[in-house]
């Protein structure tokens, strides 16, 4: 709810700009070109990882991670950075943040474990972990069009160093601080057999096909728009009653649509000028970590997504441009509102009766932030 009015005063600010001339109507179709495809891609996504959820997808997947980890707490959670890597990089972060953090807390308390190595894991590789492919993140997709759109494994062959620096450095992180914790054991458990075995079914099968649909090179909104009809008949069929005008994400694309407005303003105001001069220019170490770091700043004072569409026209180059994704992407885990998977992780560990120290949340963040941004921008240079 707070996304969704924060998005409606912000689309309200870009309303304005364009009913004052800031933002011409050419201006207008053009950012609408291309941001629809992405917010469709939203949509489509979205629906596919709540019916699955919904079919009991991942909640089995959690179940069959707590059965297969021979009741030691370190294989389970091995088992648990395994799939929220995959569903991070295959199905996007905010799929992370929504779907898996109520899977994994509620596997940590079936086996008496403490949730919180859990939940941090998910939300930093959420963040992290979604630099592989332009599905992983919002800020993927947006990248992409100024990479010259690249295919799916072209980017991530760009990425890659990167991508990997942002999946070791919070493991590590999260096994020093609870290595206590990760060395308990516990009493192996059974996998929760599916309500409905149908949907079940079609619901695996339709995540299985979209997957390698997702990094074939077809604009990324067709495959998931075509899984999601496909979900949406077979629920239709077997369960009606859980077909809802909810499942279409409202909130998360007022809030983007606000912030793609107030940043397409701002950008005709000259505020690229202004952020060139703070980030500055060149292809080294040092004017690569500048801009990964101005980046982390932007994004975890405001937000990662307005932070990127600010600092795209001082890329320049595609080494740049990753800088500016290292920046947005891992560097924006010290605030809580500093990516809107962020936010919703914490509202599914609220729901669940989890408090999160925001504290220690800050600075664990910052600490991995530091260490992170100056190795993934050191490897751009390799």
């Amino acid at each position: 709810m707070k996304s969704a009015l924060i998005g409606a005063f912000l689309a309200l600010l870009g309303v304005i700009a364009a009913l004052t001339g800031i933002l011409s109507g050419d201006a207008l179709i053009a950012l609408l070109d291309r941001v629809a495809p992405v917010l469709g891609f939203v949509v489509g996504l979205t629906i596919v990882a709540d019916l699955a959820a919904e079919a009991g997808l991942f909640a089995w997947l959690a179940g069959a991670a707590a059965r297969f980890s021979l009741g030691r707490v370190w294989i389970l959670w091995l088992l648990v950075v395994v799939l929220a890597v995959l569903c991070t990089v295959f199905l996007s972060l905010d799929t992370t943040a929504v779907l898996l953090t109520p899977v994994v807390v509620l596997v940590a308390r079936k086996v008496g474990a403490s949730p919180l190595p859990f939940a941090f894991t998910t939300v930093w590789l959420a963040n992290c972990g979604s630099m592989l492919l332009p599905v992983s993140n919002l800020t993927n997709l947006l990248a992409v069009h100024a990479l010259g759109n690249p295919a799916p494994l072209a980017f991530a062959s760009l990425v890659a160093p990167a991508a990997a620096v942002g999946v070791l450095v919070p493991l590590v992180g999260v096994a020093v601080r609870y290595r206590r914790e990760l060395s308990a054991r516990f009493d192996v458990v059974t996998v929760d057999r599916a309500e409905d075995r149908p949907l079940f079914l079609v619901a695996a099968i339709v995540v299985l096909l979209l997957v390698p649909a997702l990094v074939s090179g077809i604009e990324v909104w067709i495959p998931a728009a075509a899984a999601a009809l496909v979900l949406v008949i077979a629920f239709a069929v077997r369960r009606p009653g859980a077909l809802r005008l909810t499942l279409v994400p409202w909130g998360t694309l007022l809030f983007a649509s606000g912030l793609f407005l107030v940043v397409a303003a701002a950008q005709a105001l000259g505020l690229a000028t202004l952020l060139s001069e703070v980030v500055g220019k060149g292809d080294s170490w040092p004017d690569l970590l500048r801009l990964a770091g101005g980046a982390a700043l932007s994004a975890n004072v405001a937000n990662n997504l307005p932070a990127y569409l600010a600092l795209e026209p001082v890329g320049g180059s595609s080494v740049r441009l990753v800088a500016i994704l290292i920046g947005v992407n891992i560097g924006c885990i010290v605030t809580p509102w500093a990516s809107l998977a962020t936010l919703l992780w914490h509202g599914r560990l609220t729901g669940l009766g989890v408090e999160v120290p925001w504290g220690k949340f800050a600075i664990a963040g910052l600490v991995i932030t530091v260490v992170a941004l100056p190795l993934a921008t050191l490897l751009l240079t390799l």
